[in-house]
């Protein structure tokens, strides 16, 4: 399996859990308790862990980080407004931010810490103490952050990042290490994201179609299809 690939299964579980998050609750005759709703929510719990891991994947193997840093900070703010409309009826709510606030603020971490590490301790392995030292303020940066600025998945996320990088020579447990912190931390339905694995561990590492835009650009156009369909339905309405 190719990384187009997992990056199409975590696009339909993902627009599962939109719909369900941004219409399917809403609707009167359904509710938040139906059975539908909740086996819409568990179904969208594979989505995030698969963006963790092919996050990991890009920053083993891109070639300028900072670009790719830019990249998601650039689709931090695209992605604001339709995402503030789909889930709070709003063009500008600041008590909850988008998940590539999250995958960001955890790249960046991960960024910092094969600094110290490349840096500091496999230039002088005496230091393995201030290298431990430096990645755990590091994290603990991080996480602040993401809490402070209450992203999606919030210092969860970012924990989950720092562990499957950490693990991202052991897929196995790369995979489940990340799905155990959002369960512990986040939700146990995140337990339903351990079904991902087989399709984890049949990644190939080739990286499949040429759509790297359109994935990034799901995210918010299907934000605000969403937003969209709720207010034409009746269980949403315009901003003001």
């Amino acid at each position: 399996m190719n990384g187009s690939k997992l990056k199409l299964i975590a696009v339909i579980t993902m627009l599962i859990d939109h719909v369900a998050y941004g219409i399917v609750w809403k609707i009167p005759s359904i509710g938040s308790g139906s059975p539908l709703y909740v086996s819409m929510r568990c179904i969208g719990r594979m989505a995030f862990p698969i963006y963790i891991f092919l996050l990991i994947e890009g920053f083993k193997y891109t070639r300028n980080k900072l670009k790719y840093a830019a990249r998601l900070l650039a689709f931090c703010f695209i992605s604001e407004v339709p995402f503030d409309l789909a889930f709070n009826s709003s063009i500008f709510e600041l008590g909850y931010q988008n998940v590539f606030f999250t995958l960001l603020i955890g790249f960046v971490t991960i960024c910092g810490m094969d600094a110290v590490w490349t840096k500091l301790y496999k230039c002088q392995k005496e230091c393995i103490i201030p290298t431990v030292i430096l990645d755990i303020l590091i994290v603990g940066a991080g996480c602040a952050l993401a809490f402070y600025l209450k992203t999606d998945y919030k210092f969860a996320g970012v924990l989950a990042i720092v562990v499957m990088y950490l693990f991202r020579e052991i897929r196995v447990l790369q995979i489940m290490l990340g799905i155990v912190v959002l369960m512990c931390l986040s939700s146990l339905t995140e337990v339903f994201a351990m079904m991902i694995i087989p399709c984890v561990l049949a990644y190939n590492g080739e990286r499949g179609v040429g759509l790297k835009y359109f994935f990034y650009a799901f995210y918010p156009v299907h934000l605000a299809i969403i937003y969209v369909v709720a207010v034409l339905l009746g269980v949403n309405f315009w901003f003001t």
